[in-house]
């Protein structure tokens, strides 16, 4: 019973650990916290029966952090997501240009007008003042964020449609970009 406890407990804290690092979405994540609790509740038993307080509870406690997650990720999170969603949906069926969520630009990709993916978008910033879009950040290069380049494109180069961002540009014109300061 231990050793399978351990060996669950091992296998949900690594693909726990996997799908929250991977930043997927509200719901990966917060399913994420679900299968950290899993493990959280294996290494309670592993420490319990083996008589070893810290482990015991250090996951008592790591469990109801995997508890707020849950409900930070697969609650409220998932609730914004959906109500942001259904704005989108909404404005398609109205008069007017459709609407896009700021916040779910993140990893679109960036296409030239070939549909060549050329960089991810990574954000995207607005005046204070007025409330329009001044850029979106995008990078390049690298790999899992190592080496990778941030820049500027100007949001009157861009266009959003079917969850990615158009360009007129292409990849020379993206590289002579202005990279965001450091």
């Amino acid at each position: 019973m231990i050793d399978l406890a351990g060996w669950v407990a091992l296998a949900a804290t690594c693909i726990a650990a996997v799908m929250t690092a991977s930043n997927l979405g509200a719901r990966v994540t917060g399913w994420g916290f679900v299968i950290f609790t899993i493990g959280a509740a294996g290494w309670i038993v592993v420490g319990a029966s083996t008589h070893q307080p810290q482990l015991l509870y250090s996951n008592i406690f790591l469990a109801v952090v995997d508890l707020l997650g849950v409900w930070r990720w697969l609650g409220r999170r998932a609730k914004i997501s959906d109500a942001a969603e259904a704005e989108v949906r909404r404005s398609k069926q109205r008069d007017g240009d459709d609407l896009f969520s700021l916040g779910s630009v993140e990893g679109w990709p960036v296409l030239s007008q070939d549909g060549a993916v050329m960089a991810h978008a990574v954000d995207v910033l607005a005046s204070c003042g007025s409330g329009h879009i001044d850029y979106i950040v995008i990078r390049t290069g690298g790999v899992g964020g190592v080496g990778e380049t941030l820049r500027r494109l100007p949001w009157s180069e861009a266009h959003i449609a079917d969850k990615a961002v158009k360009t007129r540009l292409d990849a020379a014109a993206v590289d002579r970009l202005p990279q965001t300061a450091d």
